[in-house]
C-alpha cells in the first residue's frame, strides 16, 4: 500500500516537473492537410500567438496525403514529450477508423487535448441548377436521380458526408465525385462541370458574393448572422440534419497530464484572444475551447454517429 502510494507521488513530481519545464525544445505542430485551409490558418494563427510567451519556437508541419492518415501517423509514433502536435479535422477520428484499417490507434494512441473550433460549412450550387431553396434542390433530386454531381475532396471527407446524410435525410440521389481536395473540386463547380457542393464558407463567399455561386443554406444546427438571412437546412425542409465540421488539438498518448494541461490551457488563452477570434470567424472559423474530458467525450460521440450515418448511406472505403 505506501508502496503504491509513494509511486503515485513520484509520479504527480514527475509530472508537475514536466510541466514546469515545459516547452524545453521546439513545437510542432503537424497539420494533415496542404497550407491554405482552416486547419492550417488555425495552426499558424496558434504558433504566433504562442510565441510571445514561449520560450521555445513554435512551428507549423503540413504533411497532408492518405486521408490525413500520414500526418496522423507520424505524430502517433512521435516521441511522447509534448514536441509534437496534430491539429486535425474531426474526421481522422471520427469518420476514417470506420472506412479503414489504420496505421494508428485513434483513441489508445493519442490524448485529446481541446477542441478548437467548429468550421461554417455552407450548400452551395453552380447558379444553372434550378434550385433557389434546399427544399426545390431535393425535389429536383429526387426526381432525376442520378443526374446532379457533387464533388467531395475524398471519401468519407466532410464534403461526402455532407451530402450524404442529405440523401440519407431526404430520399434525394446525386452522384458522388471525389476529388484529392477541395480546391480541384471548387475549380470544377464554378463552371458547372459538378454542380452541388458542400464546403468551408472562407473559400466560397468570394464567389458567393460574386454571383458565381448560389447560396442554399448553411449545414449548422444554427443560422450565423453573418450569413443574413440564409437559413439553415434543417429550417430549410430537413429536420435532423446537422453538419458542424470541428478542429481539435491531439498529442501522442503518453505525453504527461500536466503538460496536456498546459498546452490546452495556453492554446485557449491565444485563441480566445477578442481580435484573433474575430478575425477567424470573419473566414467561417469559429472558436470554441474546451476541456481533455469534454473534448473526448465528443471524439467518441460524433465517431459513434458518424459510424451510424455511414452504414445507412453504404459509404465504405476504397
Amino acid at each position: 500500500m505506501a508502496k503504491s502510494w509513494m509511486a503515485a507521488v513520484l509520479a504527480l513530481l514527475v509530472s508537475l516537473a514536466f510541466g514546469q519545464g515545459y516547452p524545453e525544445r521546439p513545437v510542432r505542430i503537424v497539420v494533415p492537410l496542404p497550407p491554405g485551409g482552416s486547419p492550417d490558418v488555425l495552426a499558424r494563427a496558434v504558433a504566433q500567438g504562442l510565441q510571445g510567451s514561449w520560450p521555445q519556437p513554435v512551428l507549423v508541419e503540413n504533411r497532408p496525403g492518405g486521408n490525413q492518415n500520414i500526418g496522423a501517423e507520424a505524430v502517433a509514433k512521435s516521441a511522447p514529450d509534448g514536441a509534437t502536435w496534430l491539429l486535425a479535422p474531426d474526421n481522422v477520428f471520427t469518420v476514417n477508423p470506420h472506412l479503414a484499417k489504420l496505421p494508428f490507434d485513434p483513441f489508445a494512441d493519442f490524448v485529446p487535448v481541446t477542441l478548437l473550433a467548429r468550421i461554417q460549412f455552407l450548400l452551395v450550387v453552380h447558379p444553372a441548377v434550378p434550385a433557389t431553396s434546399v427544399r426545390e434542390l431535393v425535389a429536383y433530386a429526387r426526381a432525376r436521380p442520378g443526374e446532379l454531381n457533387y464533388g467531395s475532396s475524398g471519401n468519407g471527407s466532410p464534403q461526402h458526408l455532407g451530402v450524404a446524410l442529405l440523401q440519407v435525410l431526404t430520399g434525394a440521389k446525386l452522384n458522388h465525385v471525389p476529388y484529392k481536395g477541395a480546391v480541384p473540386a471548387v475549380a470544377d463547380l464554378l463552371p458547372g462541370r459538378i454542380q452541388v457542393w458542400i464546403g468551408a464558407a472562407n473559400s466560397l463567399l468570394p464567389y458567393i458574393r460574386e454571383g458565381r455561386l448560389r447560396l442554399l443554406a448553411s449545414t449548422a444546427s444554427q443560422r450565423f448572422a453573418n450569413l443574413g438571412d440564409a437559413p439553415t437546412v434543417a429550417e430549410s425542409g430537413v429536420p435532423g440534419y446537422a453538419l458542424e465540421p470541428w478542429l481539435g488539438l491531439f498529442v501522442p498518448g503518453a505525453v504527461p497530464n500536466e503538460i496536456v494541461r498546459r498546452i490546452g490551457a495556453d492554446v485557449s488563452r491565444v485563441l480566445h484572444a477578442p481580435e484573433l477570434s474575430a478575425r477567424l470567424a470573419a473566414q467561417g472559423i469559429l472558436i470554441e475551447t474546451s476541456s481533455p474530458a469534454q473534448f473526448a467525450h465528443t471524439v467518441r460521440e460524433d465517431y459513434a454517429r458518424w459510424g451510424k450515418i455511414l452504414r445507412e448511406a453504404e459509404i465504405r472505403g476504397e
